[in-house]
C-alpha cells in the first residue's frame, strides 16, 4: 500500500482541478482506511459543480481513478431499481399495491409450487421496495449469496419453496437483497424486456446515461474503464454472482453518471425530474414498519435521502440533502463499521460551507 503515499488525480475538466475542502477530506479518508481508488462527483441546484477520480483503478498497472471510471455500486442499485418500477407505475402497467405471487398476482405462479402458502400470495411491490414483505433478510440465509450456479428464476423458485415467510407481509421492516430480485423479474415481465434493457430505455437514457450496466463477476469479466477491486481482511472481490445481483446489487457505473441520474429525480426543480412529483413523494415516504425506508431510499425528517452500497472490495454511497446538493462517492475497497459511518459523513462539512468555492460551471455539460 506504499502508493497511497502519493495518490494521483484526474479531473473531468481544469474547472475543478483542485477544491481543498474536498479534495483534503477524502485523501485523510483514503489514507486511513488503505483505499486504492476513489471518485466523486457532487451537484448543486441540479448542476455538477465538482467531479473527480482519486488514486488508482488499478494498482498494479498504476492506473489512475477518473470520474469515468466504472464501480461496483452494490445496492445503489435499489434506488435505481425503485425509480424503474415507479416508471412502469406512471405508465399504468402496474399499481404499487399489486400482488406478486398467486394466480392474480403480476408473476402468478411462475415460480416454485403452487399452491402458495396466504403470506406469500399477500406481498405486494410496495412491500419489496420497502423491505417489508416479511421475510428473506440480508443475514447469513440471504438468498443472493447462496447457491451461485443458480439463475435468479431458479434461485426465487427455490427460495420461496424452502425459506417460508417469518412475518406477515407489511408487519416489519427487514433489509431484503432477494426482495429487489424478485422486482427485476416484475420488471422484465411487465415491460416484457430484460431488466438491465429496460432500465436503460426507462431511467438511464433520459438522464443522458450511457456507460452504466451490469457488472461481470470475475477479473476477465471487467468493463472497459472499470475500476479493479481489493479486499481486506482476507475478503475475496470476485466470489459473488454479481451479474445475478442485477435489481438489488449488480450495477457498475461512474460518479458523474450517478450524479446525473440524482439530479434527475432529486425533486428539485431543474433539471426537470423523469418522475412526476407524485411518483417522487411516494419514492421518499416512509413505510409504518420503518419510516426511515421509503421506496429504495434511506429517508430522514430532514428531507435528506441516501443509500449505500457495500460488497467485498466495494463501498458506495448516495446523498440527496435538502438544501439542493446530491454527491456520489465511490471506492474500490471497504472495511469495518466505521470506515462506512466516516465515508457517510465526508463531505458534509463541504457542502454545509458556503464559503465552499464550487464551480459556476455545470460540468455535466461542459466538454
Amino acid at each position: 500500500m506504499a502508493a497511497m503515499l502519493t495518490l494521483p488525480t484526474s479531473t473531468f475538466t481544469a474547472a475543478a482541478q483542485t477544491l481543498p475542502p474536498v479534495d483534503s477530506a477524502v485523501r485523510a479518508f483514503m489514507t486511513q482506511y488503505h483505499v486504492p481508488g476513489m471518485s466523486i462527483a457532487v451537484t448543486h441546484h441540479g448542476k455538477l459543480v465538482y467531479a473527480r477520480g482519486y488514486g488508482y483503478a488499478d494498482t498494479l498497472q498504476q492506473t489512475p481513478v477518473t470520474v469515468n471510471s466504472l464501480f461496483r455500486i452494490a445496492s445503489v442499485s435499489k434506488p435505481v431499481t425503485a425509480t424503474a418500477i415507479l416508471k412502469l407505475v406512471e405508465a399504468k402497467k402496474l399499481s404499487l399495491d399489486d400482488t406478486v405471487f398467486g394466480k392474480n398476482g403480476v408473476l402468478g405462479t411462475t415460480y416454485g409450487q403452487p399452491p402458495y402458502p396466504e403470506n406469500l400470495r399477500k406481498i405486494t411491490i410496495r412491500q419489496l421496495l420497502q423491505h417489508t414483505a416479511g421475510g428473506w433478510t440480508n443475514n447469513g440465509t440471504d438468498p443472493m449469496f447462496s447457491h451461485p450456479q443458480m439463475t435468479a428464476a431458479a434461485l426465487i423458485s427455490w427460495t420461496i419453496t424452502h425459506q417460508p415467510l417469518e412475518n406477515i407481509p407489511g408487519t416489519v421492516y427487514a433489509y431484503s437483497n432477494f426482495g429487489y430480485c424478485v422486482l427485476g423479474r416484475v420488471i422484465e415481465k411487465v415491460s416484457g424486456m430484460s431488466y438491465e434493457a429496460y432500465v436503460k430505455k426507462a431511467v438511464l437514457q433520459p438522464c443522458n446515461i450511457s456507460n452504466m450496466q451490469i457488472g461481470g463477476n470475475t477479473p476477465a469479466q471487467r468493463k472497459n474503464d472499470e475500476v479493479v477491486y481489493y479486499g481486506q481482511h482476507g475478503e475475496q472481490p470476485y466470489i459473488y454472482n454479481i451479474s445475478r445481483m442485477d435489481a438489488h446489487g449488480g450495477w457498475i457505473a461512474s460518479a458523474k453518471d450517478l450524479a446525473s441520474l440524482l439530479v434527475h429525480v432529486d425533486g428539485f426543480p431543474d433539471p426537470a425530474d423523469i418522475l412526476t412529483n407524485a411518483s417522487i413523494t411516494a419514492m421518499t415516504t416512509g413505510s409504518t414498519a420503518n419510516p426511515g425506508y421509503a421506496l429504495g431510499w434511506a429517508v430522514n425528517p430532514y428531507q435528506n435521502w441516501w443509500h449505500s452500497g457495500s460488497l467485498p472490495g466495494t463501498a458506495s454511497e448516495i446523498i440527496r440533502s435538502h438544501h439542493g446538493f446530491t454527491w456520489v462517492m465511490l471506492c474500490n475497497t471497504r472495511t469495518d463499521s466505521s470506515f462506512f459511518n466516516d465515508l457517510d459523513g465526508l463531505l458534509w462539512k463541504a457542502v454545509n460551507d458556503p464559503k465552499t468555492p464550487w464551480t459556476n460551471t455545470n460540468l455535466l455539460t461542459a466538454h
